[in-house]
């Protein structure tokens, strides 16, 4: 289990866009299932949508992807992973202030630093969000 401090030793990421808060189970290279509280302090609720709080699903596959990367951290040894893909997205259930999103992801194929991942976001047992997720390991340098 990871914690958000952690989270952040592994990930550059940072608020507002760190969508992780703790990892709840690892298999390096192979599943990581981790959670996002969805609070109505998040600031992109502000535009999106005043009176009705719906987090973007963009957002939701971002939390997908960042906790693939948490899963992939040990195999991309210091490079960063990017996305080269998203395919499949399905958005089956708004994502509400209060929310706890549970994101289930899991290593489908590996090669030359390109990963393929399959990833689901659950609020309770309900599907919110599911994507087929393909990532490249890049160079922290080379990004400009």
């Amino acid at each position: 289990m990871l914690d958000i401090e952690a989270i952040k030793a592994i990930l550059p990421h940072r608020y507002p866009f760190l969508l992780v808060d703790r990892v709840l189970e690892l298999v390096p290279g192979e599943r990581v299932v981790a959670i996002k509280n969805v609070t109505a302090n998040e600031e992109f609720f502000n535009g999106h949508f005043p009176g009705r709080p719906v987090m973007p699903g963009v957002l939701q596959i971002e939390g997908l992807a960042q906790t693939g990367a948490l899963m992939m951290a040990a195999e991309m040894k210091g490079k960063i992973p990017l996305f080269a893909a998203i395919d499949k997205a399905k958005f089956k259930r708004p994502v509400v202030p209060g929310d706890q999103l549970r994101y289930e992801v899991e290593l489908t194929k590996m090669r030359r630093g390109i990963c393929w991942m399959t990833g689901k976001g659950y609020v309770g047992e309900e599907l919110a969000v599911e994507a087929e997720l393909t990532a490249m390991a890049a160079d922290p340098e080379g990004m400009g």
